[in-house]
């Protein structure tokens, strides 16, 4: 295969999973801004949604205030950030427009009609009045994408990429989540330094600050913010039903880490990438295959507890730049290389 036709499928899959995923984490956090909070609070959360994109920057220097109109203006409809769901969207449809000639209709549709009804429903408002179905439609529309991209496409190498490309973005993605929240959980409520083990479950065993007492608003608030972290991967009925018991930290990042059964995780999303990089490998793809093996192999034989003990920050910090570094080596050997 051509390694620009590669490419263009490669980036159409990721910049439909980055929508869906941008989606997630907006329903989300809309959703937990309606429940009782103070503003500071309610600011921190879009804060952090900022954050996991490392969007900052570039917010602060284009809207200044961080609140929920201007950050869900600027994630949903603005066209000069690269992340938000329109550039997303556009750039999914673009990519698919360029290699035509390689997908089923049915594929090229899906992608052209998303991008038609998105600009529809933000010319009508459709994002203003009722925020939570427009995310629920974007959600839709990606898993609408990939089923169509499955059972319609032969499973050659085009189809490869499109895996490929879909799952190195989620497994971005869901890093940068868990890294993001789990930080911000434990510095709102258990104070700026989290205990030994990271876990921070409120229970009043080590924290330090006070904070953790065990009672009945510690209780509600740790079960109102581990359950959005869980929903904004649709891991909320998972880990009810892999563990039966109350949601805790250290098994929120177990279900999000470690179990390749759980089709959001870091384990699941690498296995995918290995599992499609092989099909497709090359004479020059020896070394980016055996770093993807390396990586599936640390995710496949690790323990939650011995994470925990040495940081869940910096192995996610790791995680994520190990993903990186596949990236450069697949569009080095298969793709169009990215200039520097």
């Amino acid at each position: 295969m051509l390694s620009r036709t590669a490419d263009h499928l490669f980036w159409m899959a990721r910049y439909m999973e980055r929508a869906e995923n941008t989606a997630r984490m907006l329903d989300v956090n809309y959703q937990t801004a309606l429940l009782p909070q103070s503003a500071d609070a309610a600011e921190q959360g879009w804060k952090g949604l900022l954050s996991i994109s490392e969007l900052s920057g570039d917010f602060a220097e284009r809207y200044g205030t961080v609140n929920a109109r201007n950050v869900m203006e600027y994630m949903v409809s603005d066209a000069n950030n690269g992340s938000s769901i329109r550039s997303c969207l556009m750039a999914a449809r673009e990519n698919a427009r360029a290699v035509r000639g390689t997908l089923t209709t049915e594929v090229w549709e899906t992608q052209n009609q998303t991008w038609l009804e998105f600009q529809r429903m933000v010319a009508t408002g459709a994002f203003q009045r009722d925020p939570g179905s427009a995310f629920e439609w974007v959600k839709f529309r990606s898993h609408l994408s990939r089923g169509v991209t499955v059972g319609t496409m032969l499973q050659d190498e085009a189809f490869h990429f499109l895996r490929i490309g879909s799952f190195l973005e989620r497994a971005d993605n869901t890093a940068r989540l868990l890294d993001v929240k789990f930080h911000a959980v434990e510095s709102d409520y258990y104070g700026a330094t989290p205990n030994a083990n990271g876990n921070g479950n409120g229970n009043g065993n080590g924290n330090g600050n006070g904070n953790g007492n065990g009672n009945g608003k510690d209780l509600e608030y740790d079960f109102y913010h581990w359950s959005a972290i869980l929903r904004s991967v649709s891991g909320f009925e998972v880990y009810r039903k892999a563990y039966r018991n109350v949601i805790r930290p250290e098994k929120v990042a177990e279900l999000l880490i470690l179990r390749a059964d759980m089709p959001r995780s870091l384990a699941a999303c690498i296995h995918e990438v290995v599992a499609n990089l092989e099909r497709v490998a090359n004479e020059q793809s020896g070394e980016t295959l055996r770093r993807a093996g390396r990586l599936q192999a640390d995710l496949q034989y690790g323990r939650i507890d011995e994470i925990l003990a040495t940081g869940l920050h910096a192995f996610l910090t790791q995680f994520l730049e190990r993903v990186g570094t596949l990236g450069v080596g697949i569009s080095r050997d298969f793709l169009v290389p990215v200039q520097a």
